[in-house]
């Protein structure tokens, strides 16, 4: 039974990001807010970035789920362990919480009124809101696999000094911060907030990480944190 309902989980979950994803692609052609599809359309937000790598891991776990090779499934598993363990559960829970703090505190820093007339509320929710309780049930839906601590840390510090990296190029080619709140803040200030978030993220990595231990028993963790 819990076979059938993570294969119809995994199904939904894939079709409403690819559903996301499609309605957002649509707005590219659109007259936006000045700056917000400049240089790098979407892809240099890490909302946008973040849907993708949901899209993509659900679409990994619904093949996973209609395989029935083991090699096959033993391999492909693996990697879908990896991405969710190391990117899609701590990169979608940080995109939930950092989004909403700094909405509260003062939303023109993030989601400027101007939005609101392009992106109805219903979409801000579905890329800011809906993707905590969807990676919470395949918590609670699917075991996964952790590596070593060090290990899932470290590959999360790559992956957010690569978007750093996205971040500084775009403004160094067309003067304009990704984000208004970097306009805001000196070079130290920058780097100060890009290492708070990355201590951010490795929190929501351990959060993810202690979740599954505690859903599924410390017993189906192969590797062990050192």
């Amino acid at each position: 039974m819990i076979a059938k309902v993570r294969i119809v989980y995994h199904i939904t979950a894939f079709s409403w990001y690819a559903f996301i994803i499609k309605s957002l692609a649509a707005k590219d052609g659109q007259k936006l807010p000045p700056g917000i599809f400049e240089y790098g359309g979407p892809w240099k937000y890490l909302t946008f970035l973040n849907l993708l790598l949901q899209m993509v891991f659900f679409g990994m776990a619904v093949v996973n789920d209609l395989q029935t090779g083991k090699n096959t499934v033993k391999g492909l598993n693996k990697w879908k362990d990896l991405i969710f363990s190391v990117l899609a559960f701590p990169v979608g829970m940080f995109v939930v919480l950092l989004f909403w703090v700094i909405f509260a505190y003062d939303r023109q820093l993030v989601y400027p009124e101007s939005l609101d007339a392009f992106f109805p509320l219903w979409m801000n929710h579905a890329m800011h809101t809906v993707v905590m309780p969807v990676l919470l049930g395949e918590i609670l839906l699917q075991h996964h696999v952790y590596p070593k601590t060090k290990n899932g840390i470290a590959a999360l510090g790559v992956v957010g000094l690569a978007y750093l990296c996205w971040v500084i190029f775009i403004y160094l080619a067309v003067g304009l911060w990704v984000y208004p709140l970097l306009g805001l803040l000196s070079t130290s200030g920058v780097l100060g907030l890009f290492l708070l978030n990355m201590t951010v993220v490795a929190m929501m990595y351990l959060l993810g990480r202690t979740l599954n231990n505690w859903v599924w028993g410390k017993g189906k963790t192969v590797t062990k944190t050192k």
